[in-house]
Formats: structure tokens, sequence, C-alpha cells
């Protein structure tokens, strides 16, 4: 690397005919420049510069040095600006892994809008149940819901996700309304399929409790849950703002005094450098989601 950034000096001090023009130029004391030549110069093992009190000029190797230099130099400079314009206006194909239930009632909206505002950006969105292996897949960000699992991966919050425990009042009309957590257990209670789905953890700010969830149904997705609970099958532990957008007042909340630990949602990346496209979306998703912090 440094033989490379040596060769970009060479180029300016030749371009300028002068170490003290070339110094000016690149903002470099003039003797730290002329040291920097000095050892390429070393390093080559051949002169590439004729030294006069007045201008340099190069030798016959320096020329030929130079030519090769120049293209090398233009074209870094050429990678620098097109990724200045990527960044300007970013570009290319966005793979992102995102869970079906929060891009469904969320994100949908949200990337129709950002993709409005990017007309060359691509999408290829996996709303598949799977966790994804950002290392060994080629996706760009992958959103997860839950606590990010201790790895080397980059986690970025978007959102918290109050939840609370609703029914429909045909449910509580046959079986009755609790009045407390531990009742639960005498009721049908639909459960997110997953490691402890039969132990639901509530707290009321002060207190906080784990109750044994029973009942016949297990499920992978929110909101076929919402629906399970519309028609009357169960209680259900629900985010709040999900249930405003999915139930339009077909559920009721139950011990509204108590609610289930809020779910984070992240952003997760393989690393910090990111590609326009991939941090213009987490910036855009941070913004827009931020109501929901």
């Amino acid at each position: 690397m440094k033989l490379l950034n040596d060769m970009a000096l060479y180029v300016e001090v030749v371009r300028a005919r002068s170490f003290r023009g070339a110094a000016q130029a690149i903002g470099m004391p003039n003797s730290t420049l002329s040291r920097r030549i000095a050892g390429l110069e070393k390093a080559i093992g051949l002169r590439l510069l004729h030294r006069t009190t007045r201008q340099i000029e190069p030798t016959e190797a320096g020329r030929v040095y130079f030519e090769r230099c120049k293209r090398i130099v233009d074209e870094a400079r050429l990678a620098h600006e097109q990724l200045d314009d990527l960044l300007a206006r970013p570009s290319g194909v966005l793979r992102v892994s995102l869970p079906a239930d929060f891009a469904n009632q969320f994100l949908a909206p949200l990337i129709a809008e950002f993709a409005r505002a990017y007309p060359g950006i691509a999408f290829e969105l996996d709303l598949s149940p799977r966790r994804v292996d950002l290392v060994a897949e080629p996706f760009d960000v992958a959103i997860r819901m839950g606590t990010p699992p201790d790895s080397n991966l980059i986690a970025r919050p978007l959102a918290r996700l109050a939840q609370g425990l609703y029914a429909s009042p045909d449910y509580l009309a046959r079986v009755g309304e609790p009045a407390h957590p531990d009742d639960l257990a005498h009721h049908e209670c639909l459960r997110f399929l997953g490691a402890r789905a039969d132990e639901w953890r509530l707290t009321d700010g002060r207190e906080t409790v784990e109750v044994k969830a029973g009942g016949r149904f297990r499920l992978n997705n929110v909101t076929a849950i919402a629906r399970l609970a519309e028609q009357g099958l169960g209680i259900a532990v629900l985010a709040d703002a999900i249930v405003g957008r999915l139930s339009a007042g077909h559920l009721r909340r139950v011990l509204a005094r108590w609610q289930s630990i809020p779910v984070p949602v992240y952003a997760l990346t393989e690393t910090r450098l990111l590609p326009a496209k991939t941090q213009c979306f987490i910036e855009f998703l941070v913004k827009r989601l931020s109501p929901l912090r």
C-alpha cells in the first residue's frame, strides 16, 4: 500500500516539475515528499528524476514509470469518484431478510416509500421464517425481532414493540375474562411457536410474573394468531401496534394493567462497512420507525 501511495506522489512531482509545487498541491512538507521519492527510487533500484536547482526532469526510466503510474493513479481516482457518485445516488440490488409479519404490517409501505426515493435500487426480499446466514449467504441486511444472538454481527436497534394480551368479545363472553395473570392457566392461550412458548412473562411495571400458558394452538405467524383470536379461539400476546392495524376493533385488551416484555426489532449486518444502498436503507428505517421506540 505504501508503494501505491508513493507512486501517486511521484506522479504529482513529475506533473509539477518541482518538489515544492507538488508539496504545496498535496499539502505535504517538501522535505517529506523528497524523502518519500528517494525511498521509492531506492525500492525500485533506479534513478527516476534528474534534480537541478531550478526544476526536475524524469530520467528515461522515470518517464516509462510515470506513464504506467499515471494510468494507475487515474484509475484509482476514477474509482473513488464513482464511489462518491454511488454514495450520492445509491444503486444496485438490495437483498434483505425480513420477518413476514413485521414486513407485511409495518415495512411494506416503508419499502414502497424507500423504493420511490431511490429508483436506482432493485430489491430481493426474503420473507421466509428461516434465519439466514449473513456471513455465508449474499444478504445485505436482516431485520429481526427479539434480542439478537451474541455473535459478531452488527445490530442496529430499529423499534421496540409494546405487547398486550388480547381476545375477542365472543371468547370473553363465553369463557370469562381473567382477573390476574394466574387465571391464564384456565384459558386457551394462542402461543407463538418457539422456545418457552408455554411460559408467558408479564409485568405491570412493579411486579413481573411468569405464567403457564396452555391451549391447543402454537403458531409461527403473528397474523394467523391474531386471526384465530378474532375467531374466539383464545387469548393472544400481540404487539399493540399490530393489533391496531390488523383487527379493526375485533379484539379487546384483557389484563390491561399487564403487558408482555416489549419485543425489540433490529437490523443485523455482517460489518459496519456498508455499501450506500444498505446504509441508506437502515437509516431510513431508523427514522421512520422512531415512533415505535
